[in-house]
């Protein structure tokens, strides 16, 4: 026969917390089993008269508590060959219980059936002493766990069963080891009692608390990560930025930020992007400086949306992209050595098919939303590492010529479907010209788009000069001043050039 094992919580502090289920099952129970006696529900259930076995032996006999919580499971499992049995455990079955995860993975072999009842955790009153959602990013962990430590809190962490002053001290040298010894964290005791306390603290006074037993916790708020290195001079900290994106991104924050995702700024990073090229066309370095920032905000946006989510953070991503630079250059950061640059493309492209076993098509990758003409270098860029090109320069001239031909043809048809089609095919072939001519064809049209503006504000200026209106003017007279743009710009150009001479 087998019998039934009902994992059960005491909630995170005094009876009040328990459900009415749970207060039912421990009453009707044969056998109740408690991890931990000291919970401050057990009066309560002493005064119902529910009478129950405790495992706090085994804490004062077990050498490390791997020991300890297999030796309580294997107590449970063996009570249950004999009687229903009732285990309870502090706070929530299915929050820091390792030895609730434990009985899940063996009870099915020791043929016993299992059944876990929600309950209230100490998790609850922490989000309201802390005034945090956990849906914006939480980590849970065990004051233990090493390599959750390790991260330096990558997500802000609430670190549990902090039982005394000796985990205390270890969980501190820890997280030293990642953050600054005054980095500020929550000390969070006796929760959901009258006597609660949740209270900022620096780091280092983390093991001089009075009070340290199994109703401690610790919270790291995510201000708290920094680099070992914050602050040194001439180390780069990206921390301030980061820090006003959270801000802004919390309760409190910034309504329209707290508002966005990565599909609604999606445009902002284009329009960046575009203004930093704009500021790189003209020369202007104060520019350049002020929209890499605007590029990197927007960077940091989308990773404080992704780290909220707990997907990947800020560090992730720096972390990633240098990974990936270091895997790439195997002639600087490894033993191969290259002959040129084109040895160097030659590998970088070898390096990328290997990363990216998932592309499996020749065109895989090339992002349809790039600009028109940048997509089609990409795409005869591509075809022809395979051999799908043109070797002369004369025939794709002719392609040109060809396609020109057929442009005027579709005129002629007025057909504007196959005008459209004809004129794409024009503007494809005049970016495969430009491309074996060493030319990238959207630099190109956006040098003619910028002299455009220049020449027309010039013809703007002069028409205003005039006095007279546009309809003043005919063709002629206003291709006149056009072509004094031109040669202002030439002669402009030209001085350029003989003062670098010089």
């Amino acid at each position: 026969m087998q019998h039934q094992l009902t994992i059960v919580g005491l909630g995170p502090g005094p009876a009040g917390y328990l459900s009415l289920e749970t207060v039912a099952l421990l009453q009707q129970a044969k056998q109740v089993i408690l991890r931990t006696a000291v919970h401050p529900t057990v009066a309560a259930l002493r005064a119902q008269g529910i009478t129950f076995t405790a495992c706090d032996n085994f804490y004062e006999t077990g050498s490390s508590f791997e020991e300890v919580y297999t030796r309580i499971v294997n107590f449970v499992l063996e009570a249950c060959q004999k009687a229903d049995v009732v285990y309870a455990v502090p706070g929530s079955p299915l929050v820091a219980e390792k030895t609730v995860v434990l009985l899940r993975d063996k009870a099915a072999e020791a043929g016993v059936n299992l059944t876990i009842k929600p309950a209230m955790s100490f998790l609850d009153p922490a989000y309201v002493a802390l005034g945090i959602d956990p849906l914006t990013g939480l980590r849970i962990i065990d004051a233990v766990d090493l390599d959750a430590l390790a991260d330096g809190g990558k997500y802000p962490l609430m670190v549990t069963q902090v039982y005394d002053r000796m985990i205390a001290s270890e969980l501190k040298l820890n997280l030293m080891d990642v953050l600054p010894d005054e980095a500020e964290i929550y000390y969070l005791h006796n929760l959901g009692l009258e006597d609660a306390e949740c209270r900022q603290i620096k780091l280092l006074e983390l093991d001089r608390e009075k009070k340290i037993d199994y109703l401690t916790s610790v919270f790291v708020p995510v201000q708290a990560r920094l680099q070992e290195q914050h602050g040194q001079e001439g180390v780069m900290d990206t921390k301030p930025l980061t820090d006003v994106m959270r801000i802004l991104r919390e309760p409190g924050g910034c309504p329209w930020d707290r508002e966005q995702d990565h599909r609604s700024i999606r445009a902002n990073m284009i329009e960046e992007v575009y203004e930093f090229l704009e500021a790189v066309d003209a020369g202007d370095f104060a520019g350049m400086q002020e929209e890499l920032g605007d590029i990197m905000m927007q960077v940091v946006f989308h990773a404080r949306l992704a780290e909220e989510k707990g997907i990947f953070t800020m560090q992730d991503v720096i972390d990633g992209v240098s990974q990936k630079l270091i895997h790439r250059h195997p002639h600087v950061f490894g033993t191969l050595e290259v002959k040129d640059s084109a040895q160097v493309l030659q590998n970088w492209e070898a390096l990328k098919k290997e990363e990216k076993k998932d592309r499996v098509h020749i065109l895989d990758g090339v992002y349809q939303g790039l600009p028109a003409l940048l997509r089609a270098a990409k795409l005869q860029s591509k075809v022809a590492k395979v051999g799908f090109d043109w070797q002369e320069l004369a025939p794709v001239y002719a392609k040109v010529q060809e396609e020109l031909r057929e442009v005027q043809e579709a005129v002629q048809s007025q057909n504007p479907i196959a005008i459209e089609a004809e004129l794409g095919d024009v503007l494809f072939a005049l970016v495969n010209y430009g491309r074996h001519l060493k030319i990238d064809a959207e630099t190109a049209l956006n040098g003619t788009n910028n002299r455009f503006t220049r020449r027309f504000a010039y013809v703007e200026s002069q028409v205003a000069a005039s006095g007279k209106n546009w309809q003043d003017f005919n063709l002629t007279e206003l291709d006149k001043f056009w072509d004094q743009a031109k040669q202002k710009e030439s002669k402009e150009l030209h001085e350029s050039r003989q003062g670098l001479r010089k």
